[in-house]
């Protein structure tokens, strides 16, 4: 085990699966030598050649389209999408094709293709570079959605999200690239649908995903100050989801909120919260909690900005109120 930051996690998973497979290449604005406005993919040009790690014009729709085509007929494409506010650019590439070939073509093509993106507000990049969409793709039947919330999920998942013969979406959080974590030398790979419990409790379940998983942890600990014991799972994979680890929790703690960085309304935390009441309701002593995102374009200004995204003081307050019987 060696530290590293979720950045190198990212880049070595790509490197590895390349030299293992030489049908994978990467495609994206920027990734060869500028190797990503994140510097995510540094170095890997230089290795693999820019017939491999090819860069594109400023064209989403084109070279989405292009990985889509590449994908159904042999190779294993990455697409690098620079923000995931670009999203609604390759919609149709993403959701009309890839998401549905397999599918309409009767199981006779797949569409083995990764979209690597990011999410995430508080850096200061205004309203059209800083939302978390993940929900938007994780509606559509066909995708599998990843989220790591550290350097050892992003390496783990990613490698499983390339060998995969479906197309998969995996967010990336902009602030998290370095964050150290603690990663395996050797080759492994994290399954798709397996949560993980990260911190045993016994009064409240903390569901949360991506960045929101750290915000949960550090709500965890000054829950434990005042007496009260959290339980903390990142689910890792929306789509699929690992229900059972999840419903097992609340039924244990009796108590639940989910915590997700994408607006509240309509996303996975009302998704995951409606499975929990369906699922587990009578083990429940107080109503499901969701903290999410406001629903607003999220603001350029540091001071409103701060305001939009769930904070471990407020994960812990509303834990406390719940476990008190107060909501």
């Amino acid at each position: 085990m060696r530290e590293i930051t979720l950045s190198k996690a990212v880049n070595e998973a790509i490197a590895e699966e390349m030299r293992r497979d030489p049908t994978i290449f990467l495609i994206g604005e920027d990734v060869a030598e500028a190797g990503t406005p994140f510097k995510v993919l540094s170095g890997l040009v230089e290795e693999f050649g820019p017939e491999r790690i090819i860069d594109t014009p400023i064209s989403e729709p084109g070279f989405m389209g292009m990985a889509v085509g590449a994908a159904m007929t042999g190779s294993r494409p990455i697409v690098d999408l620079m923000f995931g506010d670009f999203l609604f650019l390759v919609m149709d590439q993403l959701c009309n094709q890839a998401a549905k070939t397999h599918y309409m073509s009767g199981g006779k093509l797949k569409v083995p293709l990764v979209l690597r993106t990011n999410l995430g507000a508080t850096r200061r990049s205004a309203a059209q570079h800083s939302q978390s969409l993940h929900a938007l793709v994780a509606h559509i039947p066909g995708l599998k959605v990843a989220m790591p919330s550290s350097a050892y999920e992003a390496k783990g998942l990613l490698k499983t999200a390339i060998r995969d013969d479906n197309p998969v979406v995996i967010f990336e959080d902009k602030l998290m690239y370095q964050d150290k974590a603690l990663v395996p030398e050797e080759e492994y790979l994290i399954p798709f649908g397996q949560a993980a419990i990260l911190r045993e409790g016994t009064d409240v379940t903390l569901v949360g995903t991506s960045s929101m998983v750290g915000v949960c942890r550090k709500a965890a600990e000054m829950l434990e100050a005042d007496g009260i014991s959290a339980e903390v799972i990142d689910p890792r994979t929306i789509v699929p989801l690992d229900e059972a680890t999840i419903l097992d929790s609340v039924r244990k703690t009796s108590r639940a909120i989910v915590v997700d960085e994408g607006h509240q309304s309509y996303g996975v935390t009302a998704e995951i919260a409606s499975r929990i009441s369906e699922k587990a309701f009578y083990h429940l002593d107080a109503p499901v909690q969701r903290m999410g995102a406001m629903d607003v374009p999220v603001p350029f200004s540091p001071a409103l900005e701060d305001l939009t995204v769930p904070t471990p003081e407020g994960v812990a307050d509303r834990a406390r109120r719940l476990v008190r019987g107060e909501i």
